[in-house]
């Protein structure tokens, strides 16, 4: 079975509980229900089947690191729930541009030297899948970084609120490159987005009309502390509120609706705390409100459905699909190029991994 070699752009608490799973999971038995994964084995290809080829970092503490140990470096915070060993993979210096903000340059010291080869690297490691875990508002260095995924030949997973595999200048890019790109803005497990959508939708469902909501998100991870820089939120705000909006069947009107980060508190670490409420009217224009609190720590919370997205970018990468791979985005993204509700978005996904995954033939005895 051929393996899905993968570089990682961000070394930050994402990247640590994605690499801490592959290796937790990695003698997952394939009837396993492994919490937060579609399959143990999906479209042919296990967890185990992940391996990482490099990662990319600006970070004094992390470059030249392997990988293992760069990934528990501050001023990462998140669960540790499992000791990966050294893996032989490197962290490479990266290119800056606009992901050091204000608030991230108080903490993180860039590392001498010149950036890496990104290109080089990617063609001689044999790269298939880039997932990019850069900070919030990092426009231009995930532009700079689609650039050199393009041209190395690789397929992209987006993680991230810069709008790539939603914006048809992108899409035409990667089609003209004959590569798959998935994106943007993944979502967590049971995150306030994915919660946020079903309370949405029950409104829906049961005739409901909502009249105003709200969504207040603290931490005390990094990805908070970036965002107290607010012109570094306008994609993320708008990819959340998107997420939300686009399963209503009317317009409540912009002074209506609130989503986003509120605040940063360091004593959180990679925990996040959400707090939702709606307000609405039922029979007789009674008022009918929600409120509700989510605490999650919030890398491990997304961490396998970026492994099941690396995979279904694998399967596009060799059903050469190319462009904007819109089931798999639509189910594992907020901000996808098209919008589905969430069971549908399910449905189309385990259609799309039926059709494109690898066909076994059967064993017998």
């Amino acid at each position: 079975m051929a393996k899905i070699r993968v570089a990682i752009i961000g070394v930050g608490n994402c990247s640590s509980s994605l690499v801490q799973g592959v290796y937790y999971y990695r003698k997952a038995k394939e009837n396993m229900i492994v919490p937060g994964i579609m399959h143990a084995r999906l479209g042919g290809y296990h967890i185990s089947d992940i391996e990482f080829s490099f990662g990319v970092d600006i970070d004094r503490n992390k470059v030249g690191k392997d990988l293992a140990e760069a990934i528990y470096s501050k001023p990462n915070n998140t669960y540790k729930f499992c000791s990966v060993p050294k893996l032989n993979v490197p962290v490479v210096r990266g290119m800056t541009h606009d992901g050091l903000g204000y608030y991230l340059s108080q903490i993180i010291k860039k590392a001498p030297g010149p950036t890496a080869d990104i290109i080089g690297l990617l063609k001689r490691t044999k790269t298939d899948v880039v997932i990019s875990f850069l900070p919030v508002g990092s426009e231009e260095a995930t532009k700079w970084y689609v650039e050199q995924i393009l041209t190395a030949g690789c397929a992209f997973v987006n993680c991230i609120p810069v709008f790539i595999a939603s914006e048809k200048y992108w899409q035409k890019r990667f089609v003209e490159k004959g590569l798959p790109v998935l994106g943007d803005d993944i979502k967590s497990q049971v995150g306030a987005t994915i919660l946020h959508r079903v309370l949405v939708n029950l409104f829906n469902d049961r005739g409901v009309k909502m009249e105003r909501t709200s969504q207040l998100n603290v931490g005390g991870n990094t990805d908070f502390l970036n965002m107290l820089e607010r012109s570094r939120l306008i994609s993320k705000k708008i990819s959340k509120t998107q997420a939300v909006t686009s399963l209503l069947k009317y317009n409540i009107g912009a002074d209506n609706i609130h989503i986003g980060p509120s605040d940063y508190v360091a004593w959180l670490k990679d925990r996040k705390w959400a707090y939702l409420r709606l307000e609405g009217r039922t029979f007789g224009d009674v008022p009918l409100n929600i409120e509700l609190k989510l605490e999650v720590w919030d890398s491990p919370n997304s961490a396998g459905v970026v492994i099941d997205g690396i995979r279904c970018a694998k399967l596009a990468l060799d059903k050469k699909l190319s462009g904007a791979i819109i089931e798999p985005s639509s189910y594992f993204f907020k901000s996808p190029p098209v919008q589905y509700p969430d069971y549908i978005c399910r449905e189309k996904t385990e259609n799309f991994i039926k059709k494109y995954g690898m066909k076994t033939k059967r064993r017998h005895n």
